[in-house]
């Protein structure tokens, strides 16, 4: 059985991601042969967040293993402590931003959700909406105000 240990991560940065969201990745749910529930531990340097603040249609938990995270959420901000475990649950009382606040060289955190798409995420921020149905290609990021009626070029 495939096994992946949490503190041997190989992180991967993404060079296009912009300043605020250099932060080092490894998913590694298909590594040990997970099929409906995925996980990635992330590496971020002070100052970094893993993602912007957005919210999901399914439940997804944060676990602390190293440094001292900032997590805004709805009702605010907190600092994490190494062992802490969140749930944010689905819909916008579970958005999230989780972010490097402090001056600590390394703040490393695992994330576990589902696998099971469609994925639809919410940015309230920037008034945007990501649908991921499984296929890269029909992937699409949205502003609210470019919703269309249903029947659109329908003829």
């Amino acid at each position: 059985m495939p096994r992946f240990n949490l503190f041997g991560a190989e992180f991967e940065r993404d060079p296009t991601d912009p300043e605020g969201y250099h932060t080092g990745m490894d998913r590694f749910g298909k590594k040990i042969g997970a099929q409906e529930m995925g996980g990635s531990v992330y590496e971020l340097p002070p100052g970094q967040s893993v993602c912007p603040y957005h919210y999901e249609y399914a439940e997804e938990w944060l676990i602390v293993l190293e440094g001292h995270p900032t997590l805004r959420q709805p009702s605010g901000e907190s600092v994490l402590d190494p062992g802490d475990v969140v749930c944010f649950p689905p819909g916008p009382e579970g958005a999230h931003k989780v972010t490097n606040g402090g001056d600590e060289e390394v703040v490393r955190v695992l994330m576990i959700s589902s696998e099971r798409p469609p994925f639809v995420a919410v940015y309230p921020d920037s008034d945007k909406i990501g649908i991921f149905p499984g296929n890269r290609d029909d992937n699409l990021m949205v502003r609210r105000e470019s919703n269309v009626d249903y029947w659109d070029r329908e003829s």
